[in-house]
């Protein structure tokens, strides 16, 4: 193999060196970035949801109340619509975002139980005063499932966070590897390509000075690259040579 191939080799190898660690950061950087938005996906929205329903759940009981009390009757009955709708729609979204071990039963208890909240809320908007005393232990209970929805989606982004702080460590771990790797093969390339041109030059300057003695030429370059002193000694000789040949015609 020719120098100019070994170069370029080498060269190559450098640069699919540089450009496979390049490559592998970015995987890691984008199956980080995946499981972050994947925890944002699956358990942010519920948590919003709940929050949602735990506004619009006290919109509606205030306004039930206010209207078996006949107080501000187109208001509290205006306000008890908008709550039930924003309720139903929160709590119709959730339904579709089940992600979690046993979620699914408590959002079944929770529609149950606002099922029992929203028919008391009714009674009370027709202004059926005795449905007030159920009005509070309906709105708990509905309340009490909202928080364990709530609470189990946060449980969840701590521990996926958790596990995503785990998975950057690991990454970071791999990272390290894969770069040591690459930073001892480069060095390899960096201590072996100089040295074999280095001693390859040395070798021919060696036997270039030992022909220059025997030919009882003298070298007057006084230089440590060995490429000059090669030049020197090629022309050299060829000032001498040339000229016997020149002689011998």
């Amino acid at each position: 193999m020719s120098l100019r191939s070994k170069l370029t080799f080498g060269l190559g190898f450098l640069f699919a060196i540089t450009f496979a660690l390049a490559l592998y950061s970015s995987y890691d950087i984008e199956v980080l970035s995946n499981e972050s938005e994947r925890i944002l996906k699956d358990n942010y929205d519920s948590l919003v949801y709940c929050k949602n329903m735990f506004l619009a759940l006290d919109d509606m009981r205030t306004s039930a109340a206010a209207l078996a009390q006949s107080t501000r009757v187109s208001f509290d009955a205006h306000l008890l619509d908008a709550s039930r709708l924003t309720f139903e729609r929160n709590l119709h979204l959730e339904t579709g975002n089940i992600t979690e071990a046993h979620e699914r039963d408590d959002v079944q208890e929770l529609t149950a139980s606002y099922g029992i909240f929203a028919s008391l809320c009714a009674r009370l908007e027709s202004q059926h005063a005795g449905a007030l005393a159920d009005l509070s232990s309906a709105y708990l209970d509905a309340r009490q499932f909202i928080i364990k929805i709530n609470d189990l989606n946060m449980e969840a982004v701590e521990r996926k966070n958790q596990a995503t702080r785990q998975v950057a460590r690991n990454m970071i771990l791999s990272l390290a590897a894969v770069g040591a790797v690459c930073v001892i093969l480069a060095f390899f390339y960096f201590w072996y390509f100089p040295f074999y041109v280095s001693s390859s030059l040395s070798y021919l300057t060696g036997r270039m000075r030992a022909l220059l003695k025997e030919a009882g030429i003298k070298l007057t370059v006084k230089t440590r690259d060995e490429a000059l002193v090669l030049l020197q000694s090629i022309d050299l000789l060829e000032q001498r040579f040339g000229k016997n040949d020149e002689l011998a015609n």
